[in-house]
């Protein structure tokens, strides 16, 4: 499994968010300086992160986006899911795998269902205020 650079950088910016909500309405501008992630690629995550829920953004003066719920709220796995589309290791585990007709005599199977119930659980357990910790847990 390979996290894309969207993955990654939807975590950074959620982290980023989580140690600057105090300050109300964190702009796009602000958040890009500090993580230093192109404005243009931001705002194509930032949308859907507000698509999904996770943040609310509002335009204009004064507007900018923060965090719908506190940061213990959000996992790193539903970051993830929402912007890798998937965690399994392998495609047949995928949500919408079409069925497999070698299930029945697959000998990796169970292997591979244990890594993705390993990294599932792995990352359910890691919120974006874990992330916020100095040195993180």
């Amino acid at each position: 499994m390979l996290i894309s650079t969207r993955g990654r950088y939807a975590l950074r910016v959620l982290t980023d968010m989580a140690e600057h909500q105090g300050s109300g309405y964190v702009p796009l501008k602000e958040i890009a300086q500090r993580q230093e992630i192109s404005e243009k690629y931001l705002e194509s995550i930032l949308k859907l992160l507000v698509k999904d829920g996770i943040l609310i953004g509002v335009r204009g003066k004064g507007g900018g986006y923060r965090l719908r719920n506190a940061p213990e709220e959000t996992t790193v796995a539903s970051v993830l899911r929402l912007t890798e589309g998937t965690l399994a290791p392998v495609a047949c585990l995928e949500d919408d795998a079409p069925p497999c007709n070698k299930t029945a005599a697959c000998r990796t199977l169970s292997l591979w269902q244990g890594l993705d119930q390993l990294i599932s659980d792995y990352l359910e357990n890691y919120t974006i205020a874990d992330l916020t910790q100095d040195p993180p847990v």
